[in-house]
């Protein structure tokens, strides 16, 4: 269960990382940069800045890649165990490179100009012992997504409470039967720490207790897990949730087949871009009777590696903090935004947004009152595949408090 980088890894990257930045002035600097995969068209944007960039910037020779999401762990983990660490990486994952020393503080390579655009939420969600080590990419936010129709005709109401799930999804079931799922669920690689969020922060638990100390077999998690587990066991939610990830249940979702999810705000982009048309509601997720209701953030970020071999330290700096100004530049931004169907982390490109789409104001709103992943703990990255791994194996009939128990100890220990 255990994914963090050796410190073996770390050296190993640090003697033979890339090869050397030239310091000659004639030799382009060369920047490679790997961007995590956020929709269909993700390539298309990022190949046409990379031209753009280039263009501006000749004297840098910008290669971008494209990785997906359930792909790009083990991608990163071996360039780095290889020494051949990317110069800028997007993922959510942070902890685990600070700890084993990979990383360049983000003050070395962003200017007071870009520090100051950043909500200071986000800013400070990247800072380890006092220091900011990325910069944030983008956010979103989570909320129950219905569609209306269907819970229209089987006369149920949009939930608020777990008990009122249950009521909805066997109203939704006895009136169509297989024919809809009531309720969809994703705990695959891809999502299944958001799953494991959504149901244990609204029950009163998480991952972490009041003293930031880890708290995965708290009996409101295990409360939580059991009932989750539950919804798929009485056949109210898709059929896989092992395997069927969060696109799939957009792609349910808005062919009519999934009644009720759990999503990010950027589910109405999605559905247009697929051709989509549903009579949706968005609403708070629902919670165990007596919670508050808690959204969940997710904040994910732009790191830099070290790379002590470079001969001019000073130019790759600089071509550095070149592609964070040409990629935080507010129009530039906010169109890569409004194209993913993300929040923008910076006040600028949240106030130019605001002011054609009042709906980007709001999410903001809910955004800076979200719940965000534990990721600057050192254990995070073993925490999410762990917690993956607990529910996957419930699916399967194991105990859900023996599985939280043995994941406690594993990391706790």
């Amino acid at each position: 269960m255990k994914r963090k980088l050796a410190l073996a890894m770390a050296l190993a990257m640090t003697a033979t990382m890339a090869q050397p930045i030239l310091a000659d002035s004639s030799t382009p600097v060369p920047l490679n940069v790997i961007i995590s995969q956020y929709g269909t068209q993700t390539q298309t944007w990022w190949t046409q800045f990379e031209k753009d960039f280039e263009a501006e910037n000749p004297d840098i020779d910008l290669n971008i890649e494209i990785v997906s999401w359930n792909d790009i762990y083990t991608k990163v983990n071996t360039l780095v165990s290889n020494g051949n660490a990317p110069d800028i990486l997007n993922i959510d994952v942070l902890a685990d490179y600070v700890a084993d020393d990979l990383l360049m503080p983000a003050t070395e390579y962003a200017s007071e100009d870009l520090q100051a655009k950043f909500f200071p939420s986000f800013w400070e969600a990247s800072s380890i012992d006092d220091t900011v080590y990325a910069l944030p990419i983008l956010a979103s936010c989570r909320a129950l997504f219905v569609n209306k129709d269907i819970l229209d005709e089987a006369g149920a109401e949009i939930p608020t409470t777990w008990a009122e799930v249950q009521d909805a999804a066997q109203k939704i079931k006895d009136k169509f039967g297989d024919d809809v799922y009531p309720w969809g669920i994703d705990m695959t690689t891809d999502e299944g720490q958001a799953a494991f969020s959504y149901y244990t922060w609204n029950n009163g638990g998480g991952f972490v207790d009041e003293n930031n100390d880890w708290a995965l077999n708290s009996d409101a998690n295990v409360e939580a897990l059991n009932y989750a587990i539950g919804l798929v066991n009485d056949g109210y939610t898709n059929s896989d949730p092992a395997n069927e990830t969060r696109y799939d249940l957009q792609d349910m979702f808005g062919a009519g087949k999934v009644a009720m999810m759990i999503g990010p705000n950027n589910i109405p982009t999605y559905l247009s871009d697929g051709g989509y048309d549903v009579n949706y509601e968005v609403a708070s997720i629902p919670s165990n009777e007596g919670i508050e209701s808690v959204a969940m953030g997710v904040c994910d970020r732009l790191e830099v590696f070290k790379n002590d071999e470079a001969e001019d330290q000073e130019a790759r700096t600089a071509a550095i903090s070149k592609f964070f100004d040409f990629f935080y530049d507010d129009a530039r931004y906010s169109d890569y935004m409004v194209f993913e169907g993300f929040l923008p982390t910076t006040q600028t490109a949240a106030d130019l947004l605001a002011k054609d789409d009042e709906t980007f104001a709001s999410w903001i709103d809910i955004l800076q009152s979200c719940k965000f992943y534990p990721a600057t703990k050192t254990e995070w990255a073993d925490v999410k595949q762990g917690v993956i791994e607990v529910e996957q194996n419930a699916l399967l009939g194991d105990d859900v408090q023996t599985l939280l128990d043995d994941l406690q100890a594993d990391i706790a220990g």
